[in-house]
This record gives C-alpha cells, structure tokens and sequence, in this order.
C-alpha cells in the first residue's frame, strides 16, 4: 500500500495531495500531484509506469478514478506523461499541455488505445497556447502559467489560486535534501543549483518567469522533484535566487561544441 500523501491544502471542498515516496527502483524521485473541488478533480505530471500503478492505487483513496477530469503536463518528459495511454483507457480526462506537444503526445498512445477508445487520442488532449489560459476547474480555474525553455521549450506551470499554490515543475527542483519544505534557504541552495545551472535555458528566461509569477498571491511553490518553498519568505528568495542564476546558454562556449577528436 503507497504511503499516504502530504496534505499540501484543504478548506473541506478543495484539496491538493501531494504524492512523494511512489518511485521504486532506478527511476529518478519525483512528486505527483492530486487537486480535489467538487466533482472535478486533476492530477498534475503523473508520470510513467514507474508511478502509474501505485499512484493509481493510492489516487482511488480520494476519487473515482474513471471519472478524472484532468491530466495536466508540464512538459513532454517521460516522468511528467510516459503513461498517457493507460490514463487515457483507464480514466475520462481530457490531457493538458503546451500546444507544441500536443501534436507529439499521441506517439506515447499505441494504436490498440485508439481502438479502443474509439475516438482519435488528439481529441482527448487540450493544447494550450503559448500565453496560457484559465482551465475551469470546480467553482474557479486552474491557471496555466507560461514558463518557456523551464526546461523545454513547451513549458508550463499550474497555479492554483484556492490554495495559492503554484505547481512549478522542474522551477525549484532539487535531489537528495528531503521533502518537507525548505527552512534553511542557504543549506538548500547546493542541492538544487547543478540541476538549474544545466537544465533552465537561460538567466533571460528565469528573469522573465520569476517577474512574472511575483504578480501572482503565491503561499506555495511546490515542483516536481524535493522541497517545496512555503511562505512568501522561501518564496521570495528562491525568486531572487533564480533571477540571478547564470545558467544554460549563459555558460556555453566554443568548447561546449567542439566535436570529439578521432
């Protein structure tokens, strides 16, 4: 039985899980995310079959899974949406993601799904745009938040303004420091800076994304893999942290590219 989740919110009728502790094996740590309102409800970058079973299992504590409203996906990578066919057989929910990807995604859905489903897979996906939209989602939306070349190119985050969470994907990812939310922002920094400095495209683009969701009533800043930042503190300085950070393309040099010799 998969360990309880991490009540990350809940007033009575809107409720968001997180998922931590269902990677077995070789596969890389990451979280899993269940948002609850009413009859709706969402599950944020599920993953692949190394989450699909346990998390299935420990998502039909909370809801019927046959009747999931959403699948939203940050990003086209296999531990955000590898098992897109078997939610999409196993559930009713339409898959959200970057409009770039979209056309991509029905490569990740054999054709006995199509068959199955007797519907073309594209019909089950929403392509968002490139300056994002509202999902309606219970009795308010699920905001899509662009966050382009953070780490791919098609690239989004969820906000949630019920519990004014933002579901950051690899924004503010980290390995090895635990899950509980980061007291010591400092001791943190060496457990997240590698992953940053090579997978975020570029200064420009952190800069452009952290002014951008400032505007935001963030309480929360949860990804996809460690610690979440929580209170407008953390919040804060993982901001001001990543707007400066030298990262991607910033660090190229002619060396970068130089092909091997022989």
């Amino acid at each position: 039985m998969p360990a309880d989740p991490i009540e990350l919110y809940n007033d009575g009728n809107h409720k968001c899980l997180m998922f931590d502790s269902l990677v077995t094996g070789d596969g890389v740590q990451s979280n899993q995310f269940l948002i609850l309102d009413g009859e709706d409800s969402a599950l944020i970058d599920p993953g692949g079959d190394l989450t699909f079973t346990p998390l299935q299992v420990a998502a039909s504590r909370y809801m019927r899974l046959d009747a999931l409203t959403y699948v939203l996906a940050s990003h086209q990578d296999p531990d955000i949406i590898a098992a897109l066919d078997r939610w999409l057989v196993h559930s009713q929910c339409k898959v959200v993601t970057s409009k770039l990807w979209a056309r991509f995604l029905p490569h990740l859905a054999s054709g006995h799904v199509s068959r199955n489903l007797k519907v073309n897979v594209y019909e089950r996906i929403v392509p968002i745009p490139d300056e994002g939209m509202n999902l309606r989602f219970g009795k308010n939306s699920l905001q899509c938040v662009p966050a382009h070349f953070l780490h791919s190119v098609g690239n989004f985050h969820f906000y949630d303004p019920v519990s004014r969470i933002l579901f950051s994907g690899d924004m503010g990812a980290s390995m090895g420091d635990g899950q509980s939310p980061v007291e010591d922002f400092d001791r943190h920094v060496p457990f997240m800076e590698g992953f940053h400095r090579r997978y975020m495209a570029s200064n420009k683009a952190c800069r452009l994304w952290a002014n951008a969701v400032r505007h935001l009533d963030i309480d929360m800043i949860v990804p996809q893999h460690g610690r979440p930042f929580k209170g407008k503190i953390m919040v804060g300085r993982f901001l001001d942290w990543v707007s400066e950070l030298a990262c991607g393309l910033d660090l190229m040099t002619e060396e970068s590219y130089r092909p091997p010799e022989g």
